[in-house]
C-alpha cells in the first residue's frame, strides 16, 4: 500500500480465544470481539467466501498475533476490525461499540480518535521528513503548529529516533522508517493499534526488534496491539495467536 493509502485509512469515511460469542455485547475486558463474520465477494455467477464465521476475541493490552499463510483472510478480517471493509455478515465492536453500524462520519471519527494502523509498506510520505510524516496524523487530528511538531518530536524519542527526526525516508533504514510509522500510528495517543504485516518488508533482526518495540508500547501504554503477521520468528512476544486458514479459525 502506498502512501496514499495513508490519507485512505483516515478518509475513507473523513492463548487463543476464538470460541464463539454467547453474546454480542462484548465483555468489559476485551477492546476488539468480532462476531460470526462473513465476507463473500461475488463476480458474476462466482462467489468467494474470503471469510466464513469468524469468531475473536483480543482483550484490553494484549499483543494479539493473527496468522495464516496468504490468501488466508488474515488481511481481509483486519480491513473489518478496522472499519474499512464492511462484512457482509456479522458484527465487529471495539472499545464497546459496535462499529459495523456506525455511519460513515462517525465511523471515521472514532477511527481517528481510537485506532492507530501501521501499514505493511510503512507509507511514508518521501518529500517530508520522519517529523513531519508523523505530523501529518497529528494534523488530521485536528492538532496543528508547535504542538504538533512537539508531539511529533516527544513521539519519535519514544521509538528511539529523535537523532533521526529531520531525515527523509531515503535516507532511513527499514527499520528506522517503520519506527517512524509506529511513530505515526500513536498520533493522538490509539487505545488500539493495528498492524498489517510490519516486519515483511524487514530483516531478522530489525523485524523482531519493532515487534519488541510494539509489545513494550503495549505493556507500558495499556494499548491493545493486534498484528496479522506470516513470521513465525515472533510468536514469543504474543499474549495470543489465532490461526486463520481458508478463511476459517483454525482450533488448537
Amino acid at each position: 500500500m502506498t502512501a496514499i493509502g495513508f490519507n485512505r485509512f483516515f478518509h475513507k469515511t473523513a492463548a487463543l480465544d476464538s470460541t464463539p460469542s454467547q453474546a454480542l455485547t462484548p465483555v468489559k475486558e476485551a477492546a476488539i470481539v468480532a462476531t460470526h463474520i462473513n465476507m463473500l465477494y461475488r463476480n458474476g455467477s462466482e462467489e468467494f467466501k474470503a471469510l466464513q464465521d469468524v469468531n475473536l476475541r483480543v482483550k484490553a493490552g494484549e499483543v494479539h498475533l493473527l496468522m495464516g499463510p496468504s490468501g488466508s483472510g488474515k488481511t481481509t478480517l483486519l480491513s473489518i476490525l478496522a472499519g474499512l471493509l464492511t462484512p457482509t455478515a456479522g458484527q465487529v465492536c471495539l472499545l464497546g461499540e459496535e462499529i459495523t453500524k456506525f455511519s460513515r462520519s462517525r465511523l471515521a471519527a472514532f477511527r481517528l480518535q481510537s485506532l492507530g494502523f501501521i501499514f505493511q509498506g510503512f507509507n511514508l510520505f518521501p518529500a517530508l521528513t520522519a517529523c513531519e510524516n508523523v505530523e501529518v496524523a497529528f494534523h488530521l487530528k485536528g492538532i496543528q503548529g508547535p504542538q504538533a511538531r512537539h508531539q511529533s518530536i516527544e513521539l519519535l524519542t519514544q521509538v528511539g529516533l529523535a537523532d533521526r527526526a529531520h531525515h527523509r525516508p531515503q535516507d532511513l533504514s527499514g527499520g528506522q522508517k517503520q519506527r517512524v510509522a509506529i511513530a505515526r500510528a500513536l498520533a493522538g495517543d490509539p487505545q488500539i493499534i493495528m498492524a498489517d504485516e510490519p516486519t515483511a518488508a524487514l530483516d531478522s533482526h530489525n523485524g523482531y526488534a519493532v515487534i519488541e518495540l510494539l509489545r513494550e508500547l503495549a505493556k507500558t501504554g495499556g494499548r491493545t496491539v493486534l498484528i496479522v503477521t506470516h513470521d513465525p520468528r515472533i510468536l514469543d512476544i504474543a499474549d495470543r495467536v489465532t490461526d486463520l486458514e481458508d478463511g476459517k479459525i483454525v482450533p488448537h
